[in-house]
């Protein structure tokens, strides 16, 4: 009877992680909507805009594949249309021709800025007690 009222609080409080989880992504996709953006989108446009300057301003697409969570084929559709609307530019890895860079234009800078603050409100309200 213990173990089955301990796996009942466990999983619990995996519920309500996963409740506060869709809650907070579907506040931020609200507030980027009007700028073209999803929590996804920002996601990866806020990791590049932090980019470690000895990097180059830059990262591997395979970094971001365990940073973003999402699949590598998921992630590389989502650089394509980021890609498209110029926030991001690819290139590839001089040192490993398999390896792809991706970095931030300065449009995509520029929107990142604009949206930091909505997203940053939005995680205020969602998380905050």
């Amino acid at each position: 009877m213990a173990a089955n009222t301990v796996g009942t609080g466990l999983e619990q409080r995996w519920r309500d992680i996963l409740s506060v989880h869709a809650r907070t992504i579907c506040e931020i996709d609200r507030v980027l909507h009007p700028h073209g953006l999803g929590a996804s989108d920002f996601e990866v446009l806020d990791i590049l805009a932090t980019a470690a300057p000895e990097e180059g301003d830059h990262c591997r697409v395979q970094n971001l594949v365990g940073r973003v969570h999402l699949s590598q084929s998921a992630l590389s559709r989502l650089i394509g249309r980021l890609e498209k609307d110029g926030l991001v530019e690819r290139s590839v890895c001089a040192e490993d021709r398999r390896g792809v860079w991706v970095a931030l234009t300065g449009k995509g800078r520029a929107l990142h800025a604009e949206v930091l603050p909505l997203q940053r409100a939005a995680l205020e309200r969602t998380l905050k007690g």
